[in-house]
Parts: C-alpha cells; structure tokens; sequence
C-alpha cells in the first residue's frame, strides 16, 4: 500500500512539476438606481489553473460575491431605508479544451463543477452545478493574457437550507450578460 501511494504521489508530482501554471482571476462589479430602489453587486473571483498539454489545462475558481438592494420606503412622512445584502461564497473546478489557437488568440470551452453558498442573513442556500462555458482568451505576451468567458450550457440543483424546502432544477442556455467576464492571467 505505501509503495502504491508513493508511486501516486511521484506521479502527481511529476505531472505537476511539467505543467505550466497560470494565476489570475476577474473582479466585477455592477450599480443600478430606478425609483428609489438601489442594487449592486460585487464579485472577485480568483482563479488557478495548471496546463498539462498545448491544449489541456485544469484549474480551479474560488470566489465571493455580494449582492445588496435597498429601497427607499416613506413611512409616517420620514424616509426610511431597508437592505438586504446575500453573500455567495463559489468553488468551481474545471477542465479546459484550447479548441482553435492563433497567432495570439485562443479559443477555449472549460467543463466544470460549481457549488455555491448564498446567505442573506435569514436563508442560507446551496447549489450544486454542472456545465460548459466558452471563452477567448488574448495572449499580450509570453506572460500576460486577456481573458473572458461568456455564456453558459448546463445544469444547476439549487435548495435552501431549511426543513422541507424543494429544491429548483435549472437547465438550458444563458447567453445573457449575468454569464460574461473579464480577466487577466499571469502565465508562469
């Protein structure tokens, strides 16, 4: 058993010591204000990842999001102000395919597994997801590229936490701006 494991360890090793690593992430944020009701949301989402061939890397995304809503509301003449901030915190390992490579542009999909954790201060939630997202990525230089994904093709289970709560299956196409990023990656 412990030659097995230590074959396995020099293996992973050996796989990780040739691999090209790549750090980087994206940070998002967005502010809107209609009538007296204010939503913004914040994200960062660092990101991971190692390529093990010209065309095939794994990787991994750990993030925090933050959505917060206020409204305006006139009670007894004063105006009061209610909030809700919902804090996600999102791990998402993934496996890349490089489909199409130019001379600076690469054209990927990455496959992966999502979970996300939501709290608003009253309900937690978790989902469990599975799917595919698209991306392009621009190479500056040897070390530095542009990266964004957009869209999403999958599955999503999502349940609050709390007895007797149903859980929502969701699955389809999202082509919408809520599934387009931005980042930039520093190539090791």
């Amino acid at each position: 058993m412990k030659k097995c494991f230590m074959t396995l360890v020099a293996l992973v090793v050996a796989t990780v010591a040739s691999a090209q690593v790549y750090v980087g992430g994206s940070v998002g944020f967005i502010g809107s204000s209609h009538d007296g009701t204010t939503k913004n949301n914040f994200q960062i989402l660092p990101e991971l990842g190692f390529k093990l061939e010209d065309n095939i890397a794994v990787g991994i995304v750990l993030g925090y999001a933050q959505d917060e809503v206020s409204v305006e509301k006139t009670v007894a003449g004063s105006t009061v102000t209610v909030s809700q901030k919902d804090k996600q915190f999102r791990i998402s390992p993934y496996l890349r395919y490089t489909a199409l490579k130019f001379k600076c542009v690469d054209v990927f999909v990455d496959a992966g597994l999502d979970y996300i954790h939501s709290d608003n201060g009253s309900v937690k939630n978790n989902t469990f997801g599975l799917g595919v997202r698209p991306g392009v990525a621009v190479n500056l230089n040897d070390k530095l590229s542009f990266v964004t994904h957009f869209g999403w093709l999958g599955y999503q289970n999502s349940k609050d936490d709390y007895d007797g709560a149903k859980a929502t299956n969701t699955y389809g196409v999202a082509l919408d701006g809520n599934n387009l990023t931005f980042g930039l990656y520093y190539n090791f």
